[in-house]
């Protein structure tokens, strides 16, 4: 039977293993097999024997875990990100390669945890620490983490407790996030607990994540920088184009070495609709029996132009200023 998730999340976090000096409530699994390949000269019985040794030395490690909440070191083939995404890829994340650096300068400072996969004996699933998971697979290390037997629902909650204390977590990759939960078939309610939100935020978090599309949201990556106005202004430009505006702005040439925050604001401004243009009413030319024009009369939305044409009929204009109050006297006459 799991355990409560407030249980499991009051457990102490042991402090980071040093590089030097292992901790004795750690246990090390077998070095990862890229660093320690076979000798040729080794037979196939011993390279299976070795196999079988080491998967048996990793579940033993993780059942030691399991039962005092140590870090252990995981080979990170075994273990797969959570089901459910809270991260958007971005191909520009500078940040992450900052992060694989310090990884690779000071060793992985916090454990990720990670739960043994239902269904898939002696492979992993990760709550938290996807990026520590990515780092540890480029640098070629061992992932730490603590194991623990999590239910699906301790699962979303601990991978959502964790988002919270994410500060580069932007707007819309919370967003993603309790998407992703609810399309996975979590409820609101736990959904909501995971987020730590009212029921009212997390329809909003939802309401502008339905409204960017996968691909739109692909282009742009997680734009640490915009939140939600900015997200809804664009969702409802989406909403007013049409598939190929779409296709187009997603391949805008401006958007090639741009950041995150810098893409969104090309998408967005290539969905800007075009200004409308105002059409010039026609000026009327007024002419008299004779066919002399008199006057030119100009209608727009704000009002009607008369310009009385002096050459032709001079004092006509001086006329007409006079008459206008005797001219609107008879004009309201005729509505009563």
């Amino acid at each position: 039977m799991s355990k409560s998730i407030r249980h499991l999340m009051a457990r102490p976090t042991p402090e980071p293993v040093s590089t030097t000096t292992l901790s004795t409530e750690s246990t090390t699994s077998p070095p990862l097999s890229g660093g320690n390949n076979p000798s040729p000269r080794r037979t196939g019985a011993a390279r299976s024997f070795g196999a079988a040794w080491q998967a048996q030395e990793q579940a033993r490690a993780a059942a030691d875990a399991e039962r005092d909440g140590s870090v252990i070191e995981l080979d990170p083939e075994i273990c797969d990100p959570s089901a459910i995404a809270d991260r958007v890829p971005d191909t520009t994340d500078t940040a992450f390669d900052a992060f694989v650096e310090q990884i690779r300068e000071e060793g992985q400072r916090s454990p990720a945890l990670v739960r043994p996969k239902p269904g898939e004996p002696g492979r992993y699933e990760i709550a938290y620490g996807r990026r520590r998971h990515r780092a540890a697979r480029i640098l070629g290390r061992p992932l730490r983490a603590i194991v623990r037997p999590l239910s699906d629902t301790e699962l979303v909650i601990a991978q959502g407790s964790e988002n919270l204390a994410r500060a580069d977590l932007s707007y819309i990759e919370r967003a993603h996030f309790a998407r992703n939960m609810v399309q996975a078939g979590v409820t609101r309610e736990v959904v909501a607990k995971a987020m730590g939100m009212q029921a009212p935020h997390l329809s909003s978090l939802l309401t502008v994540a339905d409204a960017i599309p996968a691909s739109v949201l692909a282009i742009i990556g997680p734009a640490p920088k915009i939140g939600r106005p900015n997200w809804l202004t664009l969702a409802d430009r989406i909403k007013a184009a049409t598939p190929e505006q779409i296709d187009t702005a997603l391949a805008a040439s401006g958007l090639f070495g741009k950041t995150s925050n810098e893409r969104f604001g090309v998408v967005l401004a290539a969905l800007t609709p075009a200004p409308k243009a105002t059409r010039k009413p026609k000026a009327e030319t007024l002419k008299d029996s004779k066919g002399l024009k008199f006057a030119r009369v100009e209608r727009s939305t704000s009002g009607v132009r008369v310009t009385t044409d002096e050459a032709s009929e001079p004092g006509f204009g001086d006329y007409l200023a006079r008459r206008l109050p005797e001219i609107l006297a008879a004009y309201r006459a005729s509505k009563a």
